[in-house]
């Protein structure tokens, strides 16, 4: 029966004390338990619990038959019999006969699932107020109780009419018609309230029969529907916080600082107004308890009912499920709350770590490309200060990387749930710190030696110097008499003594000089002693040899090594080597180009590996490399095989840089790619396409370092030259290395100056247009415009404005240099566009008063002047020589058609 099955329900044995969300629990569980309890508060065809997960039916509340409710043919006042058993009351009511027999079953059926199983259990006892009508209305009502009532009956009671007849009529006609009605229990006829209290207390009973309950329709009414609305808000704050549950479950922790903070704010937010939607619910509880209450409050005499007190039980327990409810969630979201927070610490930790590594590497990097030890104090004291300011530049790195390893450890001891990747990232910081610091310590003691060496051969040389000249300053007419040999003896042997200063442990060849010059003053010694130990008659004075001249070294004695880095001279590295260097960089470079090509490049064209490749990565695949394959092809076929033949002919070195002028300008087109790669790394760079492509290739490094070497290759060609240069002053081959030299340098000017010219913003026209670019350079610059009446007086108390001049073969472009964060990153320039002048028609001033370092450009007679102020005379000397070169070529192009005229230290053309 229904009845039974809602009690049941009513009464499950999962409404207990003990806690609904137990640890990994949540969210079901709430919905199981909470959502049983429920739906238990209204009458449900439900056959067991478990289907409340399965289908929704919908119960029957009161406010589905509120109409037929107020028509109180039926009530439940709330009395009970002296057995317990809930008492259902059917007043007088003179459309009883017309009632619907749905409406009928619905309220009989509500009420009747009101009472609890262990009332409900004792059976029902009805009363029939009758006393008004007829016998038939008698009838009527038991017939219509007796095939409709669907629980446990325990006593009919039926206040007869109270006229006469229909008594009599009455009376006769139960006698006849029990049967007909189908009752198992008695019906007891009754002939006045009064017969009614024998069988009922009147505190049970209501006023209109006779008794002391205190009884409101409305106010029933008023309380089962608040009762009913608390519970379906209780089911619905629990359907939130299962459906809330179920998503911070199923969440997948994001790879990023930014989509981490708006996870962490977006669950936060969502927490908080479920918490809002629960502190609705228990105010809404707690002013429905009272309500119910307000009789016992108002009155210490007042009692509450059997059903009021079962009203009050089920608030309660509601309230009761829904602390416990809370208090689950609350310890499910903590956990949750502290996993997204130590996400969140993880994705800066990860972020911080990728900046400061890349900056250690950066710092190793440049630390692995001190390998000079110096080939003079001079040239050693320089290096040293390099490492030192090497090391100073370390400092914020290292310590920041100090910093955040401890920072990773304090994740680790606060039982962060990433403890195997912020292990090894806070072992990786601490190594390369103490890499760095060991090399820098390494490199301070080389160089020290290296320092403290070449200080004692500069002494030794000087003492041999001293030597040469004391042998070739003493007079040998003097030496040929005993006192004046003897005299001359002394003094070797004096000087003699101050050699035990410079005796060095090192290689035969650094101390030729020293040998030499001891076998000298050995052998003056052997000469000085035969004759203080005799007189020899005199000689004619001879004057010094010129060979032994105090200005003029002896042509036996060899310069100790890293004096001078001549070719002429043994020196620490000598022209092969830097060849030998070249070429095994060289071949390095290959390979490395190679293998990013195969290992990173080819492999976002493999199909086994598409899936992880991120979609701001697709098909950007030119943007990441630019014109990286083309500079590997160009040294793989080209340019290693033709420095490889110059092993065995070095003179032809400078001319294989000479005769690739034009191919190394690949380089150009790959730095004006290197912002957008750069950008596209920034993006992508912590995928795991690049780290599976890292470990296969087995690369220490991330591919950005590597995307760096063709930058730094250009860079290395230069320093390179130069040091060949050094090598090879006034000797064969000269003058065409420092024409490579200088063709390197103009290839690494225009890289840096076509870097500056992509940066240009707001110039309408095409720059390709304006011819190539000279020269770029930031300068003060003031105007002297001389328009209408706004000519522009006194220069020097107006602020000079920044520009940055791009001067072409056809234009020069005042532009504004501004810088912008990039992510985080260091500042990109960008140049607006301000102003510009066509060099046909511009003149220049070379010289201004009052200060060397600006001069003029003007522009229609004049009529526009702007005042140039360079940060030096050589700077401003350079830029003078290159607009001349432009305003003599468009002479020369223009000859017939213009004329130079001068003024003074002006020069314009027309």
């Amino acid at each position: 029966m229904r009845l039974c099955k809602y009690h049941k329900l009513l009464r499950d044995s999962h409404i207990t004390s003990e806690p609904i969300l137990k640890p990994g629990s949540f969210p079901l569980s709430i919905i199981f338990v909470l959502l049983g309890f429920i739906n238990s508060l209204k009458i449900s065809v439900f056959t067991c619990t478990d289907e409340i997960m399965q289908q929704e039916i919908r119960p029957l509340v009161a406010v589905d038959i509120i109409e037929q409710l107020h028509r109180q043919f039926a009530i439940l006042s709330g009395g009970r019999g002296k057995d317990g058993a809930p008492i259902i009351t059917f007043p007088e009511f003179a459309g009883f006969s017309d009632i619907p027999d749905e409406d009928f079953l619905n309220v009989v059926t509500y009420l009747t699932s009101i009472p609890s199983l262990e009332a409900a259990s004792i059976g029902f006892i009805i009363i029939i107020d009758r006393r008004r009508d007829k016998w038939s209305a008698v009838k009527a009502s038991l017939t219509r109780i007796a095939g409709a009532f669907p629980g446990n009956l325990q006593l009919v009671f039926v206040l007869r009419p109270s006229r006469f007849i229909q008594r009599t009529i009455a009376d006769i006609g139960i006698k006849l018609y029990r049967d007909d009605f189908k009752m198992k229990v008695p019906i007891i006829m009754l002939n006045s309230v009064s017969d009614l209290h024998g069988y009922i207390d009147k505190s049970q009973l209501t006023r209109e029969l006779g008794g002391t309950l205190e009884y409101g329709h409305s106010q029933w009414i008023h309380h089962r529907t608040a009762i009913e609305n608390f519970a379906m808000t209780v089911k619905t704050t629990a359907q939130m916080l299962q459906t809330f549950g179920t998503d911070l479950a199923e969440t997948e922790l994001p790879n990023d600082v930014q989509c981490t903070e708006e996870l962490l704010s977006a669950h936060t937010d969502h927490h908080s107004k479920l918490k809002d939607e629960l502190k609705l619910a228990v105010k809404q509880g707690a002013t429905l308890l009272t309500c119910i209450r307000e009789p016992v409050t108002r009155s210490a005499n007042s009692k509450l009912s059997s059903d009021e007190l079962e009203n009050v039980a089920t608030v309660e327990r509601l309230l009761a499920q829904l602390d416990e409810t809370e208090k689950a969630f609350d310890q499910f979201w903590t956990k949750h709350h502290l996993k997204l927070e130590q996400c969140l610490q993880l994705r800066h930790f990860e972020h911080d770590f990728r900046e400061v590594k890349l900056t250690l590497d950066n710092l190793m990097e440049v630390q692995a490309g001190f390998a000079d030890i110096g080939d003079s104090v001079t040239r050693v004291e320089h290096l040293l200060r390099e490492q030192k300011q090497l090391e100073e530049k370390g400092q914020e790195p290292l310590e920041k990387a100090q910093s955040l390893a401890l920072h990773g450890e304090q994740l680790i001891q606060n039982n962060h749930y990433a403890v195997d990747s912020i292990r090894p990232k806070c072992v990786e910081l601490r190594r390369i710190c103490d890499d760095f610091t060991n090399e820098t310590k390494k490199k301070y003691d080389i160089l020290g030696k290296s320092l403290e060496l070449h200080k004692q051969l500069d002494k030794a040389s000087q003492w041999c110097e001293a030597g040469i000249y004391l042998l070739a300053s003493q007079a040998v007419d003097k030496c040929q008499s005993q006192e004046g040999a003897e005299t001359a003896l002394v003094e070797i042997e004096k000087f003699l003594v101050t050699a035990k200063e410079h005796q060095l442990s090192n290689p035969k060849e650094i101390l030729q000089k020293l040998e030499d010059v001891q076998e000298m003053f050995d052998k003056r010694q052997v000469s000085l002693k035969k004759l203080a130990a005799k007189q020899t008659r005199p000689v004619q004075p001879v004057a010094p040899h010129p060979e032994s001249s105090p200005k003029r070294a002896s042509p036996k004695i060899t310069r100790p090594a890293g004096v001078g880095r001549h070719c002429n001279s043994p020196p620490f590295l000598s022209f092969s080597h830097i060849i030998n260097e070249l070429i095994e960089t060289e071949r390095v470079y290959v390979e490395e180009l190679q293998s990013i090509i195969e290992g990173y490049a080819s492999e976002m064209d493999n199909p086994n590996l598409v899936h992880l490749i991120p979609s701001a990565l697709q098909n950007k695949k030119e943007i990441l490399f630019g014109n990286l394959p083309e500079i590997y092809e160009f040294h793989n076929r080209i340019f290693l095989k033709e420095i490889e033949n110059c092993i065995e002919n070095p003179e032809l070195l400078a001319r294989c840089f000479l005769k690739r002028k034009e191919d190394l300008q690949i380089y150009e087109k790959y730095c004006q790619n290197k912002p957008r790669s750069e950008a596209l790394w920034r993006q992508c760079g912590d995928s795991i396409f690049f780290q599976e492509c890292q470990r296969k290739l087995d690369h220490k490094l991330s591919l950005d370092a590597y995307l760096l070497k063709p930058v730094q290759r250009i860079t290395k060609y230069q320093l390179l030259l130069k040091e060949m240069l050094k090598c090879s002053k006034n000797s064969e081959g000269t003058a065409e290395l420092e024409e490579a030299l200088a063709t390197m340098l103009d290839i690494i000017k225009s890289v840096n100056d076509s870097m500056h010219q992509i940066a240009i913003t707001g110039y309408e026209g095409d720059v390709s247009e304006l011819g190539k670019l000279l020269m770029q350079g930031s300068f003060n610059v003031w105007t002297d415009h001389k328009k209408g009446h706004n000519k522009v007086k006194d220069l020097a108390r107006f602020k000079p404005m920044q520009r940055h001049l791009f001067l072409y073969t056809k234009m020069l472009l005042f532009c504004k240099k501004r810088e912008e964060n990039t992510d985080g990153h260091e500042k990109t320039a960008s140049y607006s566009f301000k102003n510009s002048l066509k060099m046909s028609t511009v003149g220049i001033t070379e010289n201004v008063k009052g200060d060397n370092k600006k001069f003029e450009i003007w522009y229609n007679g004049r009529e526009e002047v702007y005042i140039i102020q360079a940060s030096s005379v050589e700077l401003k000397n350079t830029w003078i020589s290159e607009i001349r070169k432009v305003l003599t070529g468009q002479l020369e192009a223009c000859r017939g058609r213009t004329e130079r005229v001068r003024f003074g230290s002006v020069a314009f053309l027309l």
